[in-house]
């Protein structure tokens, strides 16, 4: 199974700026995921970003803050508790305006909704904190998940590590942020390719 754009959403979990000086490898894992946000918003893929407790920890990195189109604060380590359900599924909105005793040819046309989009593609800190039960919970929910694991650190390399053992142990797809860029291209004549291909150089 190959990943799709069009069934894509990106989450980022809590690149902020008085926790990352604590993570292992914090610039690669920071730069991969702006380059995931930057890649999203070529293929229109939604970005969202949470922040743990952003009072004492700041918020996230303003590179990477500024590529979401919507960041959402929270004291639960997993986003989920957070409302990022209702981000990754919004309420679908009523059919309103058409009245019954209308004839058929003069009623409004139903909207067409949005397709629903069920793949989530996640990275973050801390991998066995905040990350790890964000996607248990987002597994529970029935999302496909997969975790861009060099875009995901801890404060040890031993913490991250298990924690992707026991996401893959779960069901979430281990992947890089490569793999992501070159299965949303699919293709060398992707009219995007040059400007992709660019950001992961």
């Amino acid at each position: 199974m190959l990943l799709d754009a069009a069934d894509s959403q990106l989450v980022l979990v809590d690149y902020q700026t008085r926790l990352l000086p604590a993570i292992h490898e914090a610039p690669l894992v920071l730069a991969n995921a702006v380059r995931l946000a930057r890649m999203a918003q070529v293929f229109r893929v939604p970005v969202f970003g949470t922040e743990q407790n952003p009072e004492k920890l700041g918020g996230n990195d303003a590179a990477l803050r500024v590529l979401c189109q919507k960041t959402l604060g929270k004291m639960s380590f997993s986003a989920v508790d957070a409302g990022l359900l209702d981000c990754l599924r919004p309420a679908v909105r009523p059919v309103a305006g058409n009245a019954r005793s209308l004839p058929k040819h003069l009623q409004k046309a139903a909207p067409s909704q949005a397709p629903e989009r069920n793949t989530v593609v996640i990275a973050g800190c801390e991998a066995h904190v905040c990350l790890l039960q964000t996607v248990l919970e987002l597994i529970e929910q029935e999302i496909d998940v997969w975790v861009v694991t060099d875009a995901c650190g801890s404060r040890t390399e031993r913490n991250r590590d298990a924690a992707f053992d026991r996401l893959a142990g779960a069901g979430a797809e281990l992947i890089t942020t490569e793999m992501v860029a070159f299965e949303w291209l699919r293709t060398a004549d992707h009219p995007a390719f040059r400007e992709v291909h660019a950001l992961i150089k």
